[in-house]
């Protein structure tokens, strides 16, 4: 057992982070050798645009669970490679929808073989072990409790109680 895995939760966070990384080099690793010059962290905007015709900004943030910042500096990068572009909505001048430019929409195509790639190959090695076939049930369900429990607030009252029942022996 490595240091990691002796921690447990403590080390919940990076040992996340560090199959979040690795995985997501493995992806990039597969782009490049397959000649695709995309990064596996566009992979939500593609997704939801190859899925709609344009989005907002908010949109895209809403969907994908990030900051609205955070979703417009990736924006910008796209911008930058010229696989995005914003239009002024028709509705609300201060909103601007963002869509694929032509550049966006060839390698689109080149990445869904891909996409389906990825996903067989990810359902084949996860069925290669039991334990996997648990991993997106228990990571929705970790999800949820994040979402419906204060983990700092219960934290905080574990660590009173200890200070109450150290005070008090």
């Amino acid at each position: 057992m490595n240091l990691y895995q002796s921690l447990g939760y403590l080390v919940l966070g990076s040992r996340l982070r560090r199959l979040s990384e690795s995985f997501l080099s493995e992806i990039n690793r597969a782009y490049q050798n397959a000649g695709i010059d995309f990064d596996a962290s566009w992979f939500p905007v593609f997704y939801l645009l190859s899925k709609n015709d344009s989005l907002s900004i908010k949109e895209l943030s809403e969907q994908t669970e990030v900051s609205h910042p955070a979703a417009s500096q990736l924006i910008t990068n796209l911008k930058k490679r010229k696989l995005v572009t914003s239009v002024t909505s028709a509705d609300d001048g201060r909103r601007q929808q963002v869509q694929l430019t032509d550049s966006g929409r060839q390698l689109l195509q080149q990445i869904l073989p891909m996409w389906d790639a990825v996903l067989s190959a990810m359902t084949e090695l996860v069925t290669e072990d039991e334990a996997c076939k648990e991993l997106l049930p228990a990571i929705s369900a970790l999800e949820n409790a994040f979402k419906s429990v204060n983990l700092s607030e219960r934290i905080n009252n574990k660590l009173s109680s200890k200070i109450k029942s150290a005070a008090n022996e």
